[in-house]
C-alpha cells in the first residue's frame, strides 16, 4: 500500500456519512453511496434467505459490513457477506477481508461501475473467494470464483430465472426465478 493509499484509507475512516449512506475506499478513490431501493432490499432478502439455509457452521452473515484490506488499501462494504465466526475481535467495525467466504452485491442503478468494475478488481486482491453480482437493471447474474492477484479465474454468468451454482462452502443452486428487475 502506498503512502497516498494509506492517507485516503485513514481519512475515510474518519468520515461519518449521513444515515442511509455508506463509505468505501478503493486505492485513492472514496466512494459514497445512498440507501438501496425496495427492489434492492427484496433481492437481498431472497438471496440471503437461501444462503442462510445453506450456511455451514462457523460462518456468520452480515449486511453492510466494512471489509478492509490494508495490503491493497481498500475498504469495501458489500451488501451481504459471510465470514468466519468468531473473529479475533478488536472492538472495531471492520472485518479483515480475507475472513469473508463470499461477497454479494446487488448492482446500484446510480453507480453500477462500483460493483461491476471496482469490486471485480478489488475483491480478488482482497482474497474474497466468491463474488456474486446480481444486476436488477437487466436481469444479469455473475458469480466470480478462484481469486488471484490477476483477478478471478472463473466466471459463471446467467439471467434471472437460472439456477446459480454456488460452490463450497455453501454448495447449492441459488434459485433466481423470483428476483425482480428495477422498474423502468
Amino acid at each position: 500500500m502506498t503512502e497516498s493509499d494509506r492517507r485516503v484509507l485513514t481519512y475515510a475512516r474518519t468520515l461519518t456519512p449521513p444515515p442511509g449512506w455508506k463509505v468505501e475506499v478503493s486505492g485513492t478513490t472514496i466512494v459514497i453511496t445512498a440507501s438501496p431501493s425496495t427492489t434492492h432490499a427484496h433481492t437481498l432478502w431472497l438471496v440471503r434467505s437461501q444462503l442462510d439455509a445453506h450456511c455451514p457452521t462457523g460462518l456468520m452473515p452480515s449486511e453492510n459490513t466494512d471489509l478492509v484490506s490494508p495490503v491493497i488499501g481498500a475498504l469495501r462494504n458489500p451488501d451481504l457477506t459471510y465470514f468466519r465466526f468468531p473473529l479475533d475481535e478488536s472492538g472495531g467495525t471492520e472485518v479483515p477481508a480475507e475472513e469473508a467466504a463470499i461477497a454479494v452485491e446487488i448492482v446500484s442503478p446510480s453507480n453500477p461501475e462500483n460493483d461491476l468494475v471496482g469490486k471485480v478488481r478489488d475483491y480478488p486482491l482482497m482474497d474474497i473467494p466468491l463474488y456474486l453480482v446480481i444486476d436488477p437493471r437487466n436481469g444479469d447474474i455473475t458469480l466470480y470464483s478462484e481469486p488471484s492477484p490477476t483477478g478471478y479465474h472463473r466466471q459463471w454468468t446467467g439471467k434471472f430465472g437460472d439456477l446459480v451454482p454456488i460452490p463450497a462452502p455453501f454448495d447449492f443452486e441459488l434459485a433466481t426465478d423470483t428476483l425482480l428487475r428495477y422498474p423502468d
